[in-house]
């Protein structure tokens, strides 16, 4: 094995052209730097430098090596820097930018558990459903709802996105419960309009896909707003289960048709491609994922 100091040596003198600036860099003396290359052309058994009273230039050996060395003097530091990110504790200030619904809902109460395990830290929460550019505004991590992460990024998935078809019981003892997804058409359904086609509900059944007209008193475009409305006992909706989970499990709401529902969406953490994830990042990345759970802790029986 090469010895890497002189490698290290000798790429600085590769860089430079002259033992007396590459010992400038190295904080070292000409003499030191020139004995180590030629210590390090005793082990290669090769001249690595053209040398004369006014000029250094590379022999065909020297510059391949010198080529080869540095690039294994970058991976040295890399691999340092890697475990440096890894091991040193987390700090300062984590922006990130999550959907209204799911970041008022879940990351947002998820903060009161996480920012006391890491005092070194500070979050700064954007609630938005505008798709933010992270490079440009200065995110370090975006939480989405979405069928299709963008490609530029790096995508964890965290959770699938449930919904279910719902309504209060009230409603249905007065409407009657739908059986098949056609029966929708004589049923009050409140509209998503941010969500597929207008006065449409697409539904997968034993057959493929079936797409049902419906109608109703009112078309909302927050899902938050639609589930109140749906509570209040205004008509049916197809809700995320991780805005009405408790409500269904508390039987303020009753599910139908759940059979003829597709996952069509999840909930993913997104960030910029780097060699080397901030440690602030990742915890909170982990942090979340267990959080939330590999069963989501809204889909869950066992809710108190």
């Amino acid at each position: 094995m090469l010895d890497l100091n002189l490698l290290a040596v000798f790429a600085r003198v590769a860089e430079s052209g002259s033992f007396a600036e590459a010992a400038r860099r190295l904080n070292s003396s000409r003499s030191a730097v020139s004995k180590a290359v030629a210590k390090l052309e005793l082990a290669l058994g090769a001249r690595l430098l053209n040398r004369t009273t006014r000029h250094l230039s590379l022999t065909e050996i020297g510059a391949a090596v010198a080529e080869h060395g540095s690039r294994i003097l970058e991976e040295a530091a890399d691999a340092e820097n890697l475990v440096a990110s890894l091991a040193s504790e987390p700090r300062g200030v984590l922006r990130i930018s999550a959907s209204v619904a799911f970041g008022t809902l879940h990351v947002a109460p998820a903060l009161a558990e996480f920012l006391p395990q890491y005092p070194k830290m500070k979050v700064d929460l954007t609630i938005t459903d505008r798709w933010v550019d992270l490079a440009e505004d200065g995110y370090d991590l975006v939480i989405q709802v979405t069928g299709q992460p963008q490609e530029h990024l790096v995508a964890r998935k965290l959770a699938p996105v449930r919904r279910q078809l719902c309504a209060t019981p009230a409603y249905f003892r007065q409407r009657g419960i739908p059986r098949t997804p056609m029966d929708l058409v004589a049923h009050n359904c409140l509209d998503y309009t941010r969500s597929g086609e207008q006065g449409r509900w697409l539904f997968t059944g034993p057959d493929g896909d079936i797409s049902v007209p419906v109608n109703g008193p009112l078309h909302v475009d927050d899902d938050e707003a639609l589930s109140q409305a749906v509570l209040g006992g205004l008509g049916m909706g197809l809700l995320p289960t991780f805005i009405v989970g408790k409500a269904l499990q508390s039987g303020q709401l009753q599910a139908v048709l759940s059979e003829y529902i597709p996952v069509e969406r999840h909930v993913y953490a997104m960030y910029l491609p780097t060699q080397h994830l901030p440690s602030k990042v990742r915890v909170f990345i982990d942090f979340l994922a267990a959080y939330i759970g590999h069963q989501p802790y809204w889909d869950r029986a066992d809710l108190p």
